[in-house]
């Protein structure tokens, strides 16, 4: 499991929760009474989710590519940008256990809509199982079909999507095919928020190699910014993306 110090992007669709989240209630929405516990969601122990991340980290590590279940610092961190506008519409790639799934919820009005897009049963399951919020779709599918989701549903503008795909394992090609679709539907102050590990390192191959998802992302948006959480394990880049280049990659 140490090597995956080395190949963890952030990935893919799964973001665990964190242990002392859910103890100080801290990822429990508040502002609205559309929230988690207003609904009356089981509050389950903490050992539970990370019992879950384990579970589907030891079966599927590349799926999962994390070594340890995501800091609240984190989750703080990738939601803040989107705060503040108020989000209505966010699509979640990779949600995991729901740790960052809880904190948008805590900041999205009433009336919100977060699909979630999950491939690992496992997770899927705990999601359904664990989080009765009416706002948020668990969409058991992959995150290259969220353009056709968002079709299917008559939605026309998102406002933000947050992102735990470990791009570091795809090529530019399934980042394409992931973000570009996406790209017309962002409102005008529409953001991506993205991580990915400190290292900035991935295997091309049987190598190892120098890997920035800043510079991948820049194809996709005229505003990138990182910032870095030392407060997780390992320490992770919050890659910040705006204006959206509605054109799709140059």
């Amino acid at each position: 499991m140490g090597v995956g110090l080395f190949l963890g992007t952030g990935w893919s669709p799964r973001h665990p929760i964190v242990v002392d989240t859910q103890r100080r209630g801290s990822d429990v929405p508040r502002a609205y009474d559309g929230g988690i516990r207003a609904l009356g969601a089981p509050c389950r122990p903490p050992l539970m989710s990370l019992v879950t991340f384990t579970r589907n980290a030891v079966s599927n590590f590349k799926s999962t590519a994390a070594v340890a279940p995501s800091s609240r610092h984190l989750a703080h961190a990738m939601v803040e940008p989107l705060r503040r506008q108020g989000p209505r519409v966010v699509v979640e790639f990779g949600p995991g256990t729901g740790v960052m799934t809880r904190r948008l919820l805590r900041v999205m009005p009433p009336d919100g809509v977060l699909l979630a897009f999950e491939i690992s049963p496992l997770f899927v399951d705990y999601l359904r199982t664990n989080i009765d919020d009416k706002r948020l779709h668990i969409v058991a599918a992959r995150a290259e079909t969220a353009a056709a989701e968002l079709d299917r549903r008559g939605i026309d503008t998102v406002n933000g999507v947050v992102s735990s795909l470990g791009i570091g394992f795809l090529d530019e090609a399934a980042v394409g095919a992931i973000f570009q679709p996406l790209l017309p539907r962002f409102s005008e102050e529409g953001t991506l928020t993205q991580f990915q590990y400190v290292h900035r390192i991935r295997m091309a191959g049987r190598r190892l190699e120098y890997f920035d998802a800043g510079d991948m992302l820049r194809r996709y948006f005229e505003s990138v910014e990182s910032n870095c959480v030392w407060r997780n394990l390992p320490p992770a880049n919050v890659i910040t993306c705006r204006g959206a280049r509605n054109g799709g990659a140059p």
